[in-house]
């Protein structure tokens, strides 16, 4: 049974106390203090804006702001409950919008988490590929308890309502108090952000409680949004912002994803996000799946399990829908993208595939990266210089500001007039077979006369790091550059092409980009994977003859790297990665020719910079 829901009262937290008073007051038991007595009513504040930036004029006690929650009526019904789910949203905004009609913007973070999530269990990935298990292990029933309501989240509040911009929060569906059910980025999820939107523009209803009683309109913003948020929250805006919906005016995705397929395949692998081996579609719906209802939603999320298909890893349809780049032409909302160039769970392939559809569609754009991992807000100048200019259409030149902003190595912010940097070229360095005496074979512009073939034994119980830090090993093929007498800066996204065999009929192929500096461990800079049997197309699945050579060519994930002076830059060639990649029983053979075989490396300066550099370290 679902529980009763408390009807919000008053709409605005605060409003008690000030009844309450009033009313004691037209009683007679207090006596009215005299004029000398009487604190004047502080005057309505307005939108204030000082360089550009709009400034924190308005009150920034919470409990003088009117909040309230409501359940916006979407176009989905993704439950099949035969009535179109219902999104449950929170709102904050200036006591002004009541008092003087004040109308404002809005900034609005979705999310599927603020319910918390259900305990979970990841898919074994102990098998041969091709052969994943039908079932995996499971937890006891869950039971929700979502506080959510009235109060669904307090961020972003402190820092945008004294600005003069309202906060709605929006719980995604099949979570807390939202009806429907998740689906791990499908169109239902994004339906029901543009439904928030569509309220807020008047072209879509909402109520003051989920018995659909009472309606209530959005009359004091402007009709003006912006979304933003980290990882799944930062998902959202870039699949809302693709159905082209009308308001939306500015998103600010952090960490986010642009297409599911690549968070969780890779060229047709079976590729994990970094620290959640055997996640999967199914496993994150189960876990935000915490709507007091823990029924109803069972029948999507077994589809989810079925249509997910690890054992192919093959792109389609089920998971195209997911894919919000298909409808990048969509975007028209100014969009500031933020990753950070160490993420290894949300990868930065989706920041840099989303920014140049960015680029392709003319959408006013800016990139922030920097050295972290997962989340890191851009800073709080560029966010308010970006929600100022689209939400309030102040004229503050964004658009006249370099396009990107790179925290450097060191912590400095750089700017930059675009990215990738203008001035990086492509760069291709031939493979050349490693000599008896050290087992690593060259890196280099030219290739030598050597035609031998070099073979590689898979082991995926051994971590990638161990397997680019050895000397020697049967597991990897490693090739290195001369050491560079010079910093040489990477700008985009390298790939590599490589012609080898298999001895058998399925395999993993991982290549990394490391740097090994003058002493010390190897640096891993970046990776990337794909399944030997979708060498064509990540669609299509292709069956190889053992022995037979094929040409491999992947992308590595994209990077903003620069190379010490004194470090020598490296490709290691193995099968399966430890850390991301189903693993299969040791054995596979990979026989590679590196006479065959190239790394592309996207250099500022190109090819003329690589020389420079390694003539300096002579």
């Amino acid at each position: 049974m679902t529980p009763a829901i408390p009807r919000a009262v008053g709409r605005r937290r605060g409003r008690a106390l000030a009844v309450a008073v009033t009313s004691v007051l037209a009683c007679g038991l207090v006596v009215a203090a005299s004029p000398a007595q009487a604190t004047p009513e502080p005057e309505p504040a307005e939108p204030t804006f000082v360089d550009g930036l709009s400034q924190a004029v308005f009150t920034r006690v919470a409990s003088e702001w009117i909040n309230e929650e409501a359940w916006v009526e979407s176009e989905v019904d993704s439950d099949r409950d035969g009535k179109p789910d219902l999104v449950h949203i929170d709102v904050s905004r200036v006591p002004e919008t009541e008092s003087t009609g004040l109308k404002v913007p809005v900034l609005m973070e979705m999310s599927p988490y603020y319910a918390g999530g259900t305990q979970v269990t990841n898919w074994p990935v102990d098998h041969e590929i091709g052969d994943p298990p039908s079932e995996k292990p499971g937890w006891p029933a869950f039971t929700p308890t979502n506080r959510t309501s009235p109060t669904i989240s307090r961020s972003l509040e402190s820092t945008w309502v004294p600005r003069g911009f309202a906060v709605v929060h929006a719980e995604g569906l099949g979570s807390g108090w939202s009806e429907g059910c998740p689906t791990s980025g499908a169109p239902n999820e994004v339906l029901a952000g543009k439904a928030v939107i569509d309220w807020l523009n008047g072209r879509a209803k909402a109520y003051t409680a989920p018995d659909r009683a009472t309606e209530v309109a959005a009359d004091w913003t402007t009709g003006q949004v912006g979304m933003t948020g980290t990882s799944y929250n930062g998902t959202l805006p870039i699949g809302v912002a693709s159905t082209g919906v009308e308001g939306l005016e500015a998103i600010v995705p952090v960490s986010a994803i642009s297409d599911w397929y690549g968070y969780y395949r890779s060229d047709g692998a079976v590729r994990a996000p970094g620290g959640y081996q055997g996640e999967d579609l199914d496993v994150l719906a189960d876990y935000v799946y915490t709507r007091f209802d823990q029924e109803i939603c069972q029948p999507i999320l077994d589809e989810l399990r079925a249509n997910q298909d690890r054992a192919t890893g093959d792109r389609s349809e089920f998971w195209e829908e997911r894919n919000y780049l298909a409808d990048a032409d969509q975007i028209s909302a100014a969009t500031l993208v933020a990753h950070g160039l160490n993420d290894w769970n949300v990868m930065t392939g989706h920041a840099s595939d989303l920014y140049e559809a960015l680029k392709a569609n003319d959408v006013p754009h800016q990139i922030y990266l920097h050295q972290g991992g997962h989340g890191g807000n851009p800073t709080d100048t560029l966010l308010n210089r970006w929600f100022t200019r689209y939400l309030y259409d102040v004229e503050n030149g964004v658009e006249q500001l370099p396009k990107a902003y790179v925290v450097r190595e060191d912590r400095t912010l750089t700017e930059y007039p675009e990215w990738p940097d203008p001035a990086a070229e492509d760069v291709k360095l031939k493979f050349r077979p490693a000599a008896a005496a050290d087992g690593v074979g060259g890196l280099g512009i030219s290739r030598d006369s050597n035609k031998a073939v070099e073979d590689l034994v898979d082991d995926a119980s051994i971590r990638a790091s161990v397997l680019a830090a050895a000397e020697t090993s049967p597991n990897r093929l490693a090739y290195r550059t001369d050491a560079l007498g010079a910093p040489l800066r990477l700008s985009g996204t390298p790939s590599v092409s490589l012609e080898l065999s298999v001895d058998r009929a399925k395999a993993n192929l991982t290549a990394l980009l490391v740097e090994y500096p003058a002493s010390g461990e190897p640096k891993i800079i970046t990776r990337g994977w794909m399944d030997v049997e979708n060498r064509n197309d990540a669609w299509l699945t292709e069956p190889i003859v053992p022995g037979q050579a094929y040409d491999f060519a992947f992308d590595f994930e994209p990077k903003d790297y620069v190379f010490n002076a004194g470090s020598r830059i490296g490709v290691v060639v193995m099968s399966s990665d430890q850390e991301y990649t189903v693993r299969p029983a040791p054995g596979t053979t990979l026989s590679v020719r590196p006479f065959k075989s190239e790394l592309h490396l996207p250099l500022v300066g190109g090819t003329d910079a690589l020389q420079a550099s390694l003539r300096a370290a002579q």
